[in-house]
């Protein structure tokens, strides 16, 4: 059985495990992010030598990753973009090394044993901060020319554009909702969460009730594009929220007004919670590395 270790690099932590050829996660632990790129370095060298049969090293990150292994963009970790951090992690360890967005391992992760398992066409949403995603064409993950693939947040959904709030991302993901709650209460964004605006919204709160609406919404306007765009054969929705047992079912009430309401509209997106949540980016990275090797 071959096993595989496996970093997810977080603003806050980052876990490590040991990952089996079948999706199986051997043993696992999460760590501080380190405040410098040496330390994080140390970190992988150090849980590599835990496993000394290993494979190879597949990583999930933040950030537009090249095949090259240098990370562009920008994130809460600024030292790891620039360097060539897959180089970097081979030298230490030695080892084979894979990294790959976390978005796109989110989505490997639910290709590989999750909610997309045996599907060809896929299109995998993330809300988090903002809204990201993968998107895969037979199988096989579509990065883009830009490595911009999958990045669903940065569509627009209104037409009369006045600035870059108007994205999707920042009108629709959980800090979205979060901060246009804040502002009809007068409160300070950093008092509440998505969490307590659904409980209040549940208690009866009118303000976060309509809120809420609105949200699903949005949501279901930017799926319904994302449909049309592409016509994938799933779109999965993954992120904190997705763990909701309601979300599903009130975006398909959303896209029902909606396909109702176009008469060109003769397919409505089929859409399902992700799978594997907490341990996604772990597991798509493994899987990356495997499709990488294979």
């Amino acid at each position: 059985m071959q096993k595989y270790i496996a970093f997810d690099i977080g603003g806050t932590f980052v876990k490590c495990g040991v990952v089996d050829e079948n999706g199986q996660i051997l043993t696992s632990k999460k760590e501080k992010t380190p405040k410098a790129l040496a330390g994080l370095l140390n970190l992988i060298e150090t849980y590599c030598q835990s496993c000394p049969e290993a494979k190879g090293v597949a990583i999930s990150s933040s950030g537009a990753v090249s095949d090259e292994g240098i990370i562009h963009g920008s994130s809460a970790i600024p030292y790891i973009h620039g360097p060539n951090m897959k180089q970097l992690v081979s030298e230490r360890t030695k080892l084979p090394v894979y990294i790959e967005n976390d978005a796109n391992c989110a989505g490997y992760a639910e290709v590989w044993n999750g909610a997309a398992k045996g599907k060809s066409d896929v299109m995998v949403m993330v809300i988090g901060t903002g809204i990201g995603g993968a998107i895969f064409k037979n199988g096989r993950l579509h990065k883009g020319a830009n490595l911009h693939g999958g990045e669903f947040g940065y569509m627009l959904l209104n037409t009369n554009v006045i600035d870059s709030n108007d994205v999707w991302s920042r009108r629709t993901s959980t800090k979205a909702l979060i901060r246009k709650v804040a502002k009809v209460k007068e409160i300070d964004p950093e008092e509440l969460s998505g969490e307590e605006i659904f409980s209040m919204a549940e208690a009866g709160d009118e303000i976060c009730t309509k809120a809420i609406d609105e949200f699903y919404h949005l949501l279901a306007i930017g799926i319904y594009n994302m449909q049309y765009i592409y016509d994938p054969e799933i779109i999965l929705i993954g992120g904190g929220i997705s763990a909701r047992e309601d979300l599903i079912t009130n975006i398909n009430k959303k896209l029902d007004a909606i396909v109702s309401a176009i008469d060109l509209a003769k397919i409505k997106p089929t859409i399902a919670s992700c799978k594997l949540r907490q341990n996604a980016n772990l597991l798509g990275a493994v899987y990356g590395f495997m499709k990488e090797i294979d």
